[in-house]
């Protein structure tokens, strides 16, 4: 269990393709198609944060998928939705292609 201190992030709170009760934690606006680990690291270096990676650590929702596995922490500066959503603009701006482009 992560200190207090510290937010867990899994690759899931930015997938476009989940709803908000299988996982996804951000609009479907600021989400991406199948996000990973690395995609998220990147996003959360270039939003300022030094997250301290757990790529063997899986979600209890998913653990049974391999594809799934990975986490990061990074330090509580703020809201965790606040943290979510600066990650989420980083991985809309690298990631523009994978972007979901489906509004309904």
């Amino acid at each position: 269990m992560p200190d207090k201190s510290k937010i867990v992030i899994w690759p899931l709170y930015f997938d476009a393709a989940r709803s908000r009760e299988e996982g996804r934690m951000i609009s479907r606006e600021l989400a991406i198609k199948e996000p990973n680990l690395d995609m998220i690291i990147t996003a959360s270096i270039k939003s300022g944060f030094k997250p301290e990676i757990e790529r063997e650590k899986r979600h209890p929702r998913t653990w049974h998928r391999p594809e799934a596995a990975g986490r990061i922490l990074v330090a509580k500066t703020g809201s965790k939705s606040a943290i979510l959503k600066k990650i989420a603009g980083s991985l809309r701006a690298k990631y523009k292609k994978q972007a979901a482009v489906k509004r309904i």
